[in-house]
């Protein structure tokens, strides 16, 4: 005969895998962290999707994420040489050039072309406790058109301003409009890490001093 099991899950158990597991945040939880720890610089509490009566790609807090903008203030186009070769554990920052701020009346942009990329700023500031981290995702506008928003993790104890790798994976000249919603953040609360970004950063540098002595 097969033991009865409870239907239930007793509390103890439930707060345990609570704080063993990682989870994501929502809005409210979102917004908690950006009033305690001033996590997003600038924030709004909302989906923005028109500003002065103009349609926007939207921006803003959804239910479980963030949609930061596109900076104005810099774009940094691939393709400054075209021969010799990329080597990332040698990046030579030459290969970049900077790309004109446009504008009409459906808004400020950049024009990336046919296959190309470029790395531009996130207009946000991040500022993530040691028990966050983020990750992006990208907008159903932008996949539309066959744009791809990419970054790398930004891990606990971050601050900054992130910079954003965006590629244009079609044959078509492509806009990227600044100041405007280019892809969403998600954050995620697991338990606290022994060693977080400011540490790891700070004891590379005492490494990188002490070779030098």
């Amino acid at each position: 005969m097969m033991k009865k099991v409870d239907s239930f899950v007793r509390l103890d158990i439930l707060e345990e895998h609570k704080r063993s597991t990682m989870s994501i945040l929502s809005d409210w939880e979102i917004k908690h962290l950006v009033e305690k720890e001033n996590m997003i610089e600038p924030f709004v509490a909302k989906e923005v999707k028109e500003v002065n009566g103009k349609k926007t790609l939207s921006y803003g807090l959804s239910s479980y994420g963030y949609d930061i903008r596109l900076s104005e203030e810099k774009c940094s186009l691939f393709g400054g040489t075209q021969t010799g070769m990329c080597d990332p554990k040698d990046f030579d920052f030459e290969i970049l050039k900077s790309t004109t701020l446009n504008e009409d009346e459906r808004g400020k942009y950049f024009l990336l072309p046919p296959f190309g990329y470029c790395l531009c700023r996130a207009e946000e500031k991040i500022k993530l406790p040691k028990d966050i981290t983020v990750v992006a995702v990208g907008k159903s506008s932008y996949a539309r058109s066959g744009i791809l928003c990419n970054i790398t993790p930004a891990e606990s104890g971050w601050e900054g301003y992130l910079t954003l790798q965006i590629t244009n994976c079609t044959s078509l000249f492509n806009r990227i409009y600044a100041n405007e919603g280019i892809t969403q953040l998600q954050f995620y609360r697991g338990n606290p890490c022994d060693i977080d970004y400011p540490q790891r950063k700070s004891s590379k540098k005492i490494k990188k001093e002490i070779a030098k002595v």
